[in-house]
């Protein structure tokens, strides 16, 4: 199974009163990394608005946190797929510090496809399909 990677760099606005990043920018982060694989293969989320009135929304998550970040780490989301259903794409990520590899957040997230015109669960779209199976999966 492949793996997509995503750099990120902790800016200060990004820690807490710690001085360690905020649990729920890690989640932003994950969001950031999954939005740039879809962008990988050729899909931008906007344009699948526009054009095919599809939209991603994350239907559930199981997150836990190993160690924390701190300002200016640099960290690699790193992403796969390990279930691809009709309607909806299940990713497992995680982020991990650069220069010592260390586990700093884990997380499996289903995201449902949606009809962004009515919010209802739709199919997600053939192409988009045949794409992630041909990259990731």
């Amino acid at each position: 199974m492949t793996e997509f990677s995503w750099p990120i760099r902790v800016y200060y606005e990004d820690t807490d009163a710690g001085g360690v990043v905020y649990y729920a920018n890690y989640l932003r982060f994950m969001e950031r990394a999954r939005t740039e694989m879809l962008r990988a293969i050729g899909f931008e989320q906007d344009r699948l608005q526009q054009e095919q009135d599809v939209i991603f929304a994350v239907h559930s998550i199981n997150a836990s946190y190993h160690k924390p970040a701190v300002f200016n780490d640099e960290l690699t989301v790193i992403s796969h797929i390990t279930d691809l259903a009709k309607a909806s794409l299940t990713f497992s990520q995680r982020v991990q510090r650069n220069h010592d590899r260390q586990l700093l957040c884990s997380a499996d997230i289903r995201v449902a496809c949606l009809r962004a015109s009515r919010f209802a669960a739709t199919a997600i779209p053939a192409e988009i399909t045949q794409r992630i199976t041909a990259e990731y999966c």
